[in-house]
């Protein structure tokens, strides 16, 4: 979630005169909360789930469905008005920074009766530039902030506990992501990728054309390889470090001013990655602040770099301690699939600590693995780079103690191209999978019964979405697409079609409809599998 405040914001030009300003401050407010909780221990596990939803409207007589832009009233009915973002300004000063609007080119789906070339007429000039052949163009935030996202927060112990879970959990990002697909259509076409990672990338890209590297340098500093909204660039753990192989840029001169403030080099160039960004929305109210209690400027800057992972300082003057929050995940349809996923990352944290396992592979894998994530039938189709033996210890402060996580022979590669079945269920004498590992480590564990169900239907979820026995939300979005009476194999989703599609979505969603190419139906206690030695999940 990113920083809410209540208030009045600055026009562009304001915001841009303010940028050094904010970031001097945001830097020295970090400095401030490192130097007073760095040394903080013993925090408990916490953690939270965020699902970002749409509000849609039906008009059931005309058979087509809208967005409902009424949220504010929604949350007033909630009673959670107050604090907010303004996405209208964040909106406009994108494009106000970008120097013109954004670009979003997403492949179309080829399918029989597609046109060849598949061409788009725009009456604006801009828009006729900016759309490619062959893809679905769109030109605004809307189109991706608008996506619909599950994410999660876990708290850590300390910082060292923080920094070495968010590095473990930075490759299993584009597992995650693959594995919720849930994104194949945008702006009424069948599109050929099954996630929106790429699509809210574009959809906030406030780079310049010097920063994309389209012009020399001259007005900005920096020639910057990603959106503010991609995957992280380094790791932060002393582990870590040497799997740190793309170009880091930073500011030079924030860097330094960490480094004097005591700060090791690997956390110190990772703020100054992330300030090489400027502020998008200031509020005039929220200017002028005491950086010894306050940490506004430094969340302006860190709640919008919208990456795979963040590394979240405690809010000053609360109780709460270091924490990791995991943002690739897809919303699902039902509360049931999207607490699977969550009850999943949830306990691969927990065998990670436990087990002291390590996923570290360069971060260069790390981003191919993301594209390959996105594409369509990623799940089923694709391979993706996997550290083999797991089980060499990620944060020497901890002890390994897993049984048997590496059935892989052992030779100089660290990682090899693997399918999520492998990855998730395992293959014998490729590797152990993750929920094999996660059911050793329940075993271990005096879980109560219903509690053991709960995780058993969960992890069934997630062992046959990943050996293809259940659909992704994609695919089966995909499929019903195909399947309906009207649609031509043109790649064009009518009104008529995404009603209907939407109409049978909502009815899954309140549990008034099965649907088994999704999920099955949850096992009771009394159906539970069992074992000599004790219950097992799977």
């Amino acid at each position: 979630m990113g920083l809410l405040v209540e208030g009045v914001p600055l026009s562009w030009e304001q915001t841009k005169e303010l940028a050094e300003y904010v970031h001097f401050h945001g830097i020295q407010q970090f400095i401030n909360i490192y130097n007073r909780l760095k040394d903080r221990q013993r925090d408990v596990l916490k953690w939270g789930d965020e699902v970002e939803y749409m509000l849609l409207k039906f008009d059931h007589v005309e058979k087509k469905v809208h967005l409902l832009a009424r949220s504010e009233f929604v949350l007033r009915d909630l009673k959670l008005l107050g604090e907010k973002q303004d996405p209208e300004t964040l909106r406009k000063n994108i494009k106000y920074r970008r120097g013109e609007k954004v670009a979003i080119n997403v492949p179309i789906f080829r399918d029989k009766n597609t046109p060849s070339p598949f061409v788009e007429l725009f009456s604006d000039e801009a828009s006729s530039r900016a759309a490619l052949p062959d893809h679905i163009y769109m030109d605004d935030m809307g189109f991706g902030m608008g996506s619909s996202c599950l994410q999660l927060t876990f708290q850590a112990c300390s910082i060292s506990e923080a920094r070495y879970l968010y590095d473990q959990l930075a490759p299993l990002c584009p597992i995650m992501m693959a594995l919720s697909a849930a994104s194949p259509l945008y702006r009424g076409y069948v599109s050929d990728i099954d996630c929106r990672w790429s699509v809210i990338a574009a959809s906030v890209d406030d780079r310049t054309r010097e920063e994309r590297g389209l012009e020399p340098l001259k007005n900005c500093k920096f020639r910057i390889h990603k959106s503010r909204y991609d995957s992280i660039d380094s790791y932060l753990s002393t582990f870590g470090e040497k799997y740190n192989d793309l170009e880091l840029v930073k500011d030079e001169k924030l860097y330094e001013q960490l480094l004097q403030a005591g700060i090791d080099h690997l956390l110190a160039q990772h703020i100054a990655h992330l300030f090489i960004r400027d502020p998008l929305v200031i509020y005039s109210e929220r200017i002028e602040m005491d950086d010894e209690q306050e940490s506004d400027h430094f969340e302006n800057i860190q709640s919008t770099n919208w990456q795979t992972m963040r590394f979240k300082p405690p809010p000053p003057n609360t109780t709460i301690g270091w924490r990791v929050e995991f943002r690739p995940t897809e919303v699902q349809l039902t509360d049931f699939e999207n607490s699977a996923y969550v009850v999943f990352v949830v306990l691969l944290t927990r065998v990670i600590l436990s087990y002291n396992l390590n996923f570290l592979i360069p971060l260069s894998k790390v981003d191919e693995n993301l594209k390959s994530a996105q594409k369509r039938d990623a799940v089923r189709q694709s391979k993706f780079y996997f550290r083999k033996d797991i089980g060499t210890g990620g944060n020497p402060e901890l002890s390994c103690c897993c049984p048997n996580v590496n059935n892989a022979d052992s030779d100089n590669e660290e990682f090899t191209l693997m399918s999520i079945d492998t990855i998730i269920n395992g293959k014998e004498g490729v590797f152990a999978g993750l929920i094999p590992i996660i059911n050793s480590y329940l075993e271990n564990m005096y879980v109560d019964v219903e509690t053991r169900c709960s995780i058993f239907n969960y992890l069934r979820l997630i062992r046959k979405r990943a050996s293809g026995e259940l659909k992704t939300t994609s695919c089966w979005i995909r499929n019903f697409v195909a399947a309906h009476p009207d649609y031509k194999q043109d790649s064009v989703v009518s009104d008529h079609i995404n009603y209907d599609l939407l109409i049978r979505c909502d009815r899954i969603s309140r549990g008034l409809e099965d649907c088994p190419e999704l999920f099955d139906k949850p096992i009771n206690k009394s159906k539970l599998p069992t074992q000599p030695n004790g219950p097992k999940c799977l």
